[in-house]
């Protein structure tokens, strides 16, 4: 029954603002993982032939602890953001509990358009179902980080593959591959904490929500392709 009522209840712009909110968060989603993977001209395929060469020295280097302490550093923001990701869902969660209050307080809140309970719910649950699939973004990334260190644990020593025992690249490519998994899945994450705040604008306007949709997806853009870290790191 509540489903029918958000149909019906809901206007068509607002409908039209959430399938262009997906669109372009599957859209850019696709475009971005392409470019990295066909031109390499992302900030993540940049990065990702760094992680190359540090495989490449960790092959090489004895004792590897540098390389350990490395990796468990990078971890160190997944694991954060998915401790916060799951206060950020236990209060929104709460939040639908309150949800006449919530939504008189939006109410009088500038440029606020003035929707039922039942449509305020159907947004605060758009927003819970962003976060949960960022918290299992950033749990799988610290997975994955924990693969790569296994990697790094069972390289042989340098001296093997000085007298030609193993395979040096391939040590160190599936290192970097590895590690270059999780920092993917990691940014996936982030990107919905991104495009999390274009959906608050939602409950002041689908208007506004489509604005702030396209202010994301440029800002995304900006940084992946055309940041200044990226021409540094390019050099």
């Amino acid at each position: 029954m509540a489903a029918m009522r958000i149909l019906t209840l809901l206007p068509w712009i607002d409908w039209l603002a959430l399938a262009v909110f997906v669109g372009l968060w599957v859209g850019y989603t696709l475009y971005s993982h392409r470019a990295s993977a066909r031109h390499g001209s992302t900030l993540l395929a940049t990065t990702n032939r760094y992680r190359h060469a540090w495989m490449l020295q960790t092959v090489a280097r004895d004792p590897r602890m540098l390389d350990g302490i490395i990796a468990q550093s990078l971890s160190a923001s997944p694991s954060f953001f998915a401790s916060t990701t799951i206060i950020v869902i236990g209060g929104l969660a709460a939040l639908l509990g309150t949800s006449d209050r919530a939504a008189e307080l939006v109410h009088e809140l500038p440029f606020a358009v003035k929707t039922s309970t039942v449509v305020f719910d159907f947004k605060i649950m758009v927003l819970i179902g962003i976060f949960v699939y960022a918290f299992f973004r950033f749990t799988w990334c610290l997975r994955l980080y924990s693969f790569g260190l296994l990697a790094i644990g069972s390289m042989p020593p340098p001296a093997e593959f000085a007298e030609g025992l193993h395979d040096r690249e391939a040590y160190a490519l599936r290192g970097a591959k590895l590690m270059g998994m999780a920092a993917e899945t990691f940014n996936l994450g982030l990107r919905a904490y991104y495009f999390a705040f274009a959906v608050i604008c939602w409950f002041f306007s689908p208007t506004i929500f489509i604005a702030a949709t396209l202010a994301v997806v440029f800002v995304l853009y900006s940084r992946e392709f055309r940041s200044e870290v990226l021409a540094v790191l390019r050099e």
